[in-house]
């Protein structure tokens, strides 16, 4: 396809920009090159980020033992990240391109046939005091596990709870404004009006639009470097740090699965369209090494059996239900961590779904935090009425 060659193009023209101005380069994790214009109106960050997956997995046999396993290893992410400011400080962008096939998979109709490259181009504009105003495609401000960063991660991957209820990325706005209560009490408000049906969608809205908002309290003030969000206290934070947060999202005549996410609900009449709705109550404390990561969701609709014009149902169905997610680690010695996490999703009976409950156990070495490390760890899923499974999985990641 031409669009192939795109990302070798960019990188390419990137690094040769960047050696043709003599910019010495930063110290590892922070980035390939930093840029900045001589006349200071603008500046570039370029980074690199790689993530290299092995997984084995067990199914439970009909005697009640563990059949042979099977085995995959992958290029689970492969990303390339520009950000910086254009013009003004106050005017930051965001560019993120994925070109790994977990990446750039989903092609289809709906994204021109063609391979979904972005992640996220955005602009972010501070226009007055603590007001930001945000445009183009990125993540929306839903469950803290999705707003995490995959290469700033507790655990090898995310839970459940975030593969059936999240709200990941979308096109649209986004106004976002903090305040202090007092001299450390932060309170961060956040709100979107996006597309509907997630990213790198070309074929025009369907259906309605998403409405998301969400209320973050810091009763303790800013963690360290952005700690909440961010998996493991690697800081070791000396005083408690502690954010609460809601998250409440309508997504009006939505026409996919999960939302923004899933499949097309198709019908007699072109797509069956239901009001979608998703509640998220999570947070984040950290002290001293100790961390603790929660998550509660919940999703309904409307009506959430999918029909054509006669009534007869279509056979899809909103994924409706309930989620919880408890996850806590603790650093040892030499930026060694030992993780737990207990994950439990109870979906409603028409979606055809078995309750399932994870236990994950994780062990991780961070050997320069996050931009370098090796991650671990060991699952049980257990399947009401269905089939139990294991999975061992073990990653490498590396950031420039």
């Amino acid at each position: 396809m031409t669009t192939k060659p795109l990302p070798f193009i960019i990188i390419f023209l990137s690094l040769s920009f960047s050696f043709s101005q003599g910019v010495d380069s930063p110290k590892f994790g922070n980035g390939l090159f930093n840029l900045v214009g001589k006349d200071s109106t603008w500046s570039m960050k370029i980074a690199a980020r790689m993530q290299f997956l092995s997984t084995s997995t067990w199914s439970e046999d009909a005697n009640g033992g563990w059949a042979d396993p099977s085995h995959n290893f992958s290029v689970r992410r492969a990303r390339l990240k520009f950000d910086g400011f254009a013009y003004s400080p106050k005017l930051k962008y965001k560019l993120e391109l994925g070109l790994s096939n977990r990446d750039l998979s989903g092609a289809s109709d709906f994204t021109g046939n063609a391979p979904r490259y972005i992640l996220d181009a955005v602009v972010m504009w501070n226009f007055y005091e603590n007001f930001e105003l945000w445009a183009g495609q990125t993540k929306l401000p839903g469950n803290i596990e999705r707003v995490i960063s995959s290469g700033n991660l507790q655990q090898v991957g995310r839970s459940l709870l975030n593969r059936r209820f999240t709200l990941d990325r979308d096109q649209g706005i986004q106004l976002r404004h903090h305040f202090f209560i007092e001299d450390n009490f932060l309170v961060r408000e956040k709100f979107a009006i996006s597309q509907g049906e997630g990213r790198n969608i070309t074929s025009g809205n369907l259906g309605g639009h998403q409405y998301t908002a969400r209320l973050e309290l810091l009763p303790f003030g800013k963690f360290t470097s952005k700690g909440e969000y961010s998996g493991s206290d690697l800081k070791r934070e000396t005083k408690p740090k502690l954010m609460l947060a809601l998250n409440y999202d309508i997504n009006q005549n939505a026409v996919k699965t999960r939302s923004n996410q899933g499949s097309y609900m198709i019908n007699d009449l072109g797509y069956y369209e239901t009001n979608i709705n998703t509640f998220f109550f999570d947070g984040m404390f950290k002290y001293n090494g100790f961390s603790f990561m929660w998550e509660y969701a919940n999703r309904d609709a409307d009506d959430p059996i999918a029909k054509n014009s006669d009534g007869t149902e279509t056979g899809d169905v909103v994924w409706i239900g309930n989620g919880l997610n408890l996850q806590s680690g603790y650093l040892l010695a030499k930026d060694w961590e030992i993780s737990g996490r207990y994950t439990n999703i109870d979906l409603d009976d028409i979606t055809g779904r078995n309750k399932e409950t994870q236990y994950t156990l994780g062990l991780s070495k961070f050997i320069v935090g996050h931009k370098l490390k090796v991650q671990t760890d060991f699952s049980y899923l257990s399947v009401d009425g269905g089939t139990d499974e294991l999975m061992y999985r073990l990653q490498f990641d590396v950031h420039f």
